[in-house]
């Protein structure tokens, strides 16, 4: 039974520490889509997407006013678009055909993103799937909403090189396509290692091909209300700091449990799962640093800093697994630097590098996430820099991104501006040294000795 404290607790949760649903995502197949004519399948997914999506935005605002819950995104995710596109894609222009009807259904049903203009080579690139990912400069530059991302590697079949390499080219493409609003088209673009199939954040959504024809996920948030508990034990042993994080985590995925049963049943569609990530915002105390630093760090980047996200991370899952039968997608804690107002401040204060982000990757939830750099930033590097984030990934079984934004004409010591939820960064510098000789070589990465597992 629940009691008048933890109605009021919640209610405290909700009006004083940002406490909120991040993202209702609809998962819609698309599979059913393809048609040998690339118009034709247009007008499929078209009519499909508006027909399944077309009351999820009015669903999630009436549920936020009906439990005064804030639910912040309205989402859709889509099947891999290189599978769909494979039936009649003859040119990297039909895909940004494609890519531009993802937009307008989009834009015809409300929500603020769909995810799912992707690909998956981790072991190899077919000729769909090479047109898909060349396609991705000139499709992310041509719509809004339509995010990209692209799967180059997992433990079980090692590390496409090909792929990271094309994929450091296609990067820094993007951005010259859109370095006239500070090169946002990257904010749109993930390149992932071991990605789930049920991740309802953006960039980084699409509806795996193991999923059900249509599904419900929904991804919490609420690093301020760890960061407003954990500031309540000051000073105490680790033992009661774990505990305090575990049973807040626990109460935040309750929250999105309910909120993702009743959005499931008024749409009547099947409820996938709860992603209970800690997911910042650019807001003032919406900051997971903030909850780093108020385990007793003076700055995020200080040394410590690795081993209070591990305990963030793990507490976080720990709590949620107790929370919910259907937990998913990523779930632990992101650390994107332009979305989140504590990193920006520890990067501008000197405390945190690409390096020091590079190894709490090891430990949170995602990888190298929203991180600005320069402009001239070299293709190789890049690549470079995709496949340290991959080679985590696959040697520690667990999801590792890379969502850099070389920003075209700005240098360290400057700022790029992406506007609401993506926030804003400042230019981090690069280890300039060269790897060309190293991503340029061809094939792929083999899988550990531990993927051998049956």
């Amino acid at each position: 039974m629940i009691d008048r404290n933890e109605v009021l607790e919640t209610n405290r949760m909700i009006e004083h520490d940002l406490l909120d649903v991040r993202t209702i995502t609809m998962g819609i197949s698309l599979l059913d889509c393809a048609d040998n004519d690339v118009d034709r399948m247009c007008g499929k997914i078209w009519d499909k997407i508006t027909r399944r999506a077309g009351s999820l935005v009015k669903t999630g605002e009436d549920i936020s006013r009906e439990l005064g819950i804030n639910i912040v995104n309205k989402r859709i995710s889509v099947t891999p678009v290189s599978l769909v596109g494979a039936s009649c894609c003859r040119s990297a222009a039909d895909y940004v055909k494609v890519a531009e009807t993802l937009d307008k259904a989009a834009k015809a049903v409300g929500v603020n993103f769909i995810g799912g203009f992707s690909a998956l080579v981790n072991k190899g690139i077919t000729p769909s799937e090479r047109l898909l990912i060349e396609s991705i400069p000139e499709a992310l530059s041509k719509t809004d909403f339509v995010c990209s991302s692209v799967n180059v590697g997992s433990t079980r079949t090692g590390i496409d090189m090909d792929a990271v390499r094309l994929l450091g080219t296609i990067v820094k493409k993007t951005a010259e396509k859109t370095a006239d609003k500070d090169s946002i088209g990257c904010a749109k673009l993930v390149v992932f290692c071991n990605a789930p199939d049920d991740n309802p954040f953006m960039a980084g959504a699409f509806h795996g091909v193991t999923e059900g024809d249509t599904v419900i996920n929904v991804g919490v948030s609420g690093p301020g209300v760890v960061r407003s508990a954990v500031e309540n034990v000051k000073g105490q042993s680790f033992e009661v700091l774990c505990e305090t994080i575990k049973k807040t985590a626990f109460k935040v995925t309750r929250m999105g449990q309910l909120v993702a049963q009743e959005a499931a049943k008024r749409l009547n569609v099947p409820f996938g799962i709860v992603d209970l990530s800690l997911a910042p915002t650019p807001a003032v105390g919406d900051s997971v640093s903030d909850i780093l630093e108020a385990m007793g760090l003076e700055r995020t980047g200080a040394p410590g800093t690795t081993a209070a996200l591990a305990i963030l991370n793990d507490q976080v899952k720990k709590g949620g697994v107790m929370a919910s039968s259907y937990v998913g997608g990523l779930s632990g804690a992101f650390i994107p630097v332009s979305e989140d107002q504590g990193m920006i401040n520890a990067v501008n204060a000197g405390a945190l590098t690409i390096e020091k982000l590079e190894a709490m990757t090891c430990v949170c939830s995602v990888g190298l996430d929203m991180i600005a750099i320069p402009g001239d930033t070299a293709d190789t590097t890049i690549a470079g820099i995709i496949a340290d984030e991959a080679a985590i990934g696959m040697i520690n079984q667990k999801t590792t991104a890379v969502r850099v934004i070389p920003v075209i004409g700005k240098k360290v010591g400057e700022t790029a501006s992406f506007g609401g939820l993506l926030g804003y960064a400042p230019i981090m510098p690069v280890n300039t040294f060269s790897c060309a000789d190293f991503v340029n070589r061809t094939g792929r990465i083999p899988a550990p000795v531990h993927s051998f597992k049956n």
